[in-house]
């Protein structure tokens, strides 16, 4: 049974991965290209509020070498959906949940449809 990778692992997946193939980070949505400040300015935020989404479980930076967070692309792009949240009036910490269930129903969803077409395959067979 496959299961997904935590934002944490995806993250160190990718690194390791990009260590081995450099030209493979520029379309790597999981590599930690972006420091706390260059997301921050990507995103409109600021680096309390990245901190904020880390503390609430949303996101998992990935660490540098010096021990400096750094995102990546769908990070970010995780970053800017709280961002519309708390631009809506949301508490970021119902943002953070509410991305959260939003991601765990997509994924349950993704996993129902694929038993639906393993038992169609198996019954049909």
């Amino acid at each position: 049974m496959h299961h997904p990778l935590t934002p944490a692992a995806a993250a160190a997946a990718a690194a390791a991965a990009a260590a081995h193939d450099p030209a493979g980070r520029l379309d790597d949505d999981d590599y930690p290209a972006y420091t706390t400040g260059c997301a921050a300015e990507m995103t409109g935020t600021t680096a309390g509020f990245l901190r904020s989404l880390g503390e609430h479980g949303l996101i998992t930076p990935a660490r540098s070498g010096g021990g400096h967070r750094r995102f990546s692309r769908r990070q970010l792009r995780i970053v800017m959906r709280a961002r519309d949240l708390v631009d809506q009036g949301t508490a970021v910490d119902a943002a953070c949940r509410i991305i959260i269930l939003e991601d765990q129903l997509d994924r349950a969803r993704r996993t129902s449809e694929q038993l639906d077409r393993s038992r169609r395959q198996h019954s049909s067979a």
